[in-house]
């Protein structure tokens, strides 16, 4: 049985992703996740896998289109500007059906902002990965066995539904270290009789592509793939609900920022405070069954996220006005304090109490 080691967040990931079965790595160095792709360097080797460092993100990203279509496990990561760069590859990659790994260990923005920690690419990530009508599935871990939990998990949903999945992290996270029990190395991998392996005489050409001229032949593969994606919303949705059997003052918060939250809601549970905490896991599709749990006691809700309120509008929609939704973040690399965020839960209590 494994036991537990300690490891920074972003080599975790990188291990765990050599255990699911990825063995094609291609990136590009970039604050603050390049410890990934240093790790998968030394590793690759060593399990019969390639480690390339390509010459930029765009032709990364065209790599693990390449690898995917030919039927292999393949990640790619870098952090907020990189990603912008893939943003093209990953939208041709869902036009294909691809599936295929991304990380994203978020830093400040936009532009080339900071390297410190921060979660200002929700937006990019639940909303506008890339051009035209598409989603990819968003993992939002907190900790660093969840990053190998879900590094892991994320190579076999992007199987099942031959999508790509991102790990939407941050330098906080990536950075940190904390003990990790790690998977078990899978031995066996789904067959993909779609990929392009060659027919041998035996079946016809598999095609990978994503260019149809014909309005029809496109919105009908577009309306394919959105059914599909209600299959993901019914099957997919994850969160942790944490002391909010009787919350009146709910948090809503996503990776790093959860673990503040977490504090300042014990801190609050102490001062006699009812409140307590949604974590989605998944950020799409969005945890709306969480939401649905609470809403017979919540009377606040109270989004705190490390930008300029992103998450804000998924938990209004999914309130549909019938609990007032308020934000608290901090922005520009900086962390928000468990102080901080219990000042407004203890601003937002004394709302509800007049």
């Amino acid at each position: 049985m494994s036991e537990k080691v300690l490891m920074k967040g972003n080599e975790a990931m990188a291990e765990s992703a050599i255990r699911a079965g990825c063995r094609f790595f291609f990136g590009y160095p970039i604050t603050p996740q390049t410890e990934l792709a240093a790790y998968m360097s030394k590793q690759m080797p060593k399990c019969g896998g390639t480690y390339l460092q390509a010459e930029s993100e765009i032709a990364a990203i065209n790599m693990v289109y390449g690898a995917s279509a030919a039927g292999a496990r393949v990640m790619t990561s870098s952090s907020s500007p990189g990603i912008s760069l893939k943003g093209e590859g990953i939208s041709y990659m869902a036009g294909c059906d691809l599936p295929g790994v991304i990380v994203n260990v978020q830093r400040g923005g936009p532009g080339l902002g900071g390297i410190q920690p921060s979660q200002s690419d929700y937006w990019q990530a639940t909303r506008a990965t890339g051009h035209g009508d598409f989603q990819i599935m968003v993992y939002a871990p907190s900790t660093v066995q969840e990053m190998a939990d879900y590094a892991y998990l994320a190579f076999d949903k992007a199987d099942e539904y031959r999508i790509p999945v991102m790990i939407l992290a941050d330098g906080m996270l990536g950075q940190m270290m904390e003990p990790v029990l790690m998977p078990e190395p899978k031995t066996e991998l789904p067959e993909k009789p779609w990929a392009t392996t060659g027919h041998h005489n035996k079946r016809k050409h598999n095609i990978v592509d994503s260019l149809y001229l014909t309005p029809d032949a496109l919105e009908g593969l577009n309306r394919e793939r959105f059914e599909r994606y209600e299959t993901i919303k019914a099957n997919e949705q994850r969160a942790e609900l944490f002391m909010c059997d009787d919350a009146e003052i709910v948090l809503v918060a996503f990776g790093a920022s959860a673990r503040i939250a977490r504090s300042a809601v014990v801190a609050a549970r102490e001062k006699g405070i009812k409140a307590g905490l949604i974590r989605p896991i998944t950020l799409w599709p969005f945890p709306t069954n969480a939401f649905e749990s609470v809403m017979d006691t919540a009377r606040d809700f109270l989004v705190v996220e490390m930008n300029m309120g992103q998450m804000v509008d998924d938990v209004r929609l999914v309130s549909e006005g019938r609990v007032p939704v308020e934000f608290f973040g901090r922005t520009g690399g900086i962390i928000p304090t468990p102080a901080e965020v219990l000042k407004r839960i203890e601003a937002a209590h004394e709302k509800v109490g007049e």
